[in-house]
């Protein structure tokens, strides 16, 4: 790509020269103008980024990309965006919002342009085409999340593993010895979201580490699919007491109102954990105990770090936040042996 001193050679002109007349700061001559301007057509050259580029000033832009996929679940995803571009005011810097499914392209040409000064990314896959692009770049960049390969990375998010680990620990606590993990749609899953993958993996293990029987579904958005998935994971045969709930919102909801339905009491017959939820449980009923998911808790860090990398060069790493449990008295001890099934 061409730069700045590409265009003072073509035109035939100074470096300062260049600079005076991309950035207004200085009159100079017609004549002059004229052969910068032609040059700068010719090599293809981004004036305003070059401006910035010499004067070695900071464009307190940065790129964040959120790809917007047909899965995707807006209150959650956008929860991420308002809280990164929050942290970043806090900086006096704005963002500029990528979401385009095809994300590389986005980001070379910001990136490439120096258009921002770093780089943050939402919505990992497991193997994301995006992260042999972020491991090459100029300018930071953090990724929210933990994908697959993590090594050249700087990562930060909520520690999935360790939340799926505290579910079972409060559940086993109470007496619970068979529970079932109601997760995200099957999408999700096959896509590669490092998340719904982290938590479910976590959770089959550690269960069966601690001598539990576990069981898993993936339940559709649709009220039919919620309630078959909720059979499936209540499949008398199972003796399942509770249930851990790692889904949207309005999955959830439909969860319990089907329980309801059923004349089944949460946590008489059934205790449930909302887990790692980016919204408010409270209003759920019965409303449910959470191991929340703060948007701000990593996406703050995120910033944080990205500021940092901007004064230095600090070594790639992943950051995990602590889960934390909040109860609102949704499990109790078992007080049957099995479910029935639902009616």
């Amino acid at each position: 790509m061409a730069n700045i001193h590409d265009v003072a050679r073509v035109a035939g002109v100074s470096i300062s020269t260049v600079s005076y007349a991309l950035s207004g700061k200085r009159t100079v001559s017609e004549d002059a103008r004229r052969r910068i301007v032609d040059a700068v057509q010719e090599l293809g050259y981004l004036p305003n980024a070059a401006g910035r580029m010499l004067a070695g000033a900071r464009t307190r832009i940065l790129a964040l990309s959120a790809p917007l996929r047909v899965d995707t679940y807006a209150p959650a995803h956008m929860a991420f965006v308002l809280a990164v571009a929050t942290a970043a005011r806090r900086y006096d810097y704005d963002i500029l919002l990528l979401t385009e499914d095809e994300a590389t392209n986005g980001l070379r040409r910001v990136t490439s342009s120096r258009l921002v000064d770093g780089v943050i990314l939402l919505d990992v896959s497991m193997d994301d085409e995006r992260l042999a692009l972020v491991r090459d770049l100029a300018v930071p960049s953090v990724v929210v999340g933990v994908p697959g390969e993590a090594s050249g990375l700087t990562c930060v998010d909520l520690d999935f593993a360790a939340a799926a680990r505290l579910s079972i620990d409060q559940l086993a606590a109470a007496g619970h010895r068979s529970i079932a993990l109601l997760g995200h749609p099957q999408a999700a899953y096959e896509r590669g979201s490092n998340f719904p993958h982290r938590f479910r993996n976590a959770f089959v293990e550690y269960a069966s580490e601690r001598g539990l029987q576990s069981t898993f579904a993936m339940p559709g958005s649709s009220d039919a699919d919620v309630r078959r998935a909720v059979d499936e994971v209540l499949d008398p045969k199972a003796g399942v007491s509770a249930v851990v709930m790692h889904c949207e919102e309005s999955i959830q909801s439909r969860a319990l109102t089907y329980i309801a339905d059923s004349g089944r009491s949460i946590p008489g017959d059934l205790s449930i954990i909302s887990a790692c939820s980016s919204f408010d449980t409270s209003s759920f009923h019965p409303a449910l105990d959470v191991i929340p998911l703060v948007a701000a808790d990593s996406c703050d860090r995120a910033v944080a770090l990205v500021m940092d990398a901007l004064d230095g060069a600090p070594e790639p790493h992943v950051e995990l936040v602590a889960p934390r449990y909040i109860s609102r008295g949704s499990i109790a001890e078992p007080t049957h042996p099995a479910i029935s099934a639902l009616n």
